[in-house]
């Protein structure tokens, strides 16, 4: 995956293993602490944002520095960032739904046991 050095993936593969003790990439997401999860009191509704104390600490910071180093070079996930700043979401949530984005793409290669084959960006 684009982003993803060797101590990286080093780190991925300690901590995930081979991925079958995680039924689906929502779980997967969850144990990393990367699902967004959204804020509520009564009725009034607050954004998403990543949840504070859950969550495996080292996996979802290898996360988040292989989504900062793919900005550059994958045109894809640059395309996909930029998708989700244009209707008026922070930076930080944009974020949040690439490195959720990427983690659903390492649980699908780790499952069918396959390389990443980069898929070009989509135009418009």
């Amino acid at each position: 995956m684009p982003g993803v050095d060797v101590r990286t993936a080093a780190l991925l593969l300690v901590t995930v293993g081979d991925g079958t003790s995680f039924p689906s990439a929502a779980r997967l997401a969850s144990y990393a602490g990367l699902a967004p999860t959204t804020k509520s009191s009564g009725t009034s509704i607050h954004g998403e944002h990543a949840p504070r104390g859950g969550g495996n600490r080292l996996l979802r910071r290898a996360m988040f520095l292989s989504t900062f180093a793919c900005m550059n070079a994958d045109p894809a996930s640059r395309a996909y960032y930029d998708k989700q700043r244009a209707p008026g979401n922070t930076r930080a949530q944009a974020l949040l739904r690439l490195a959720r984005q990427r983690i659903s793409v390492l649980f699908a290669v780790l499952r069918d046991g396959t390389f990443h084959e980069p898929q070009p960006a989509a135009s418009g």
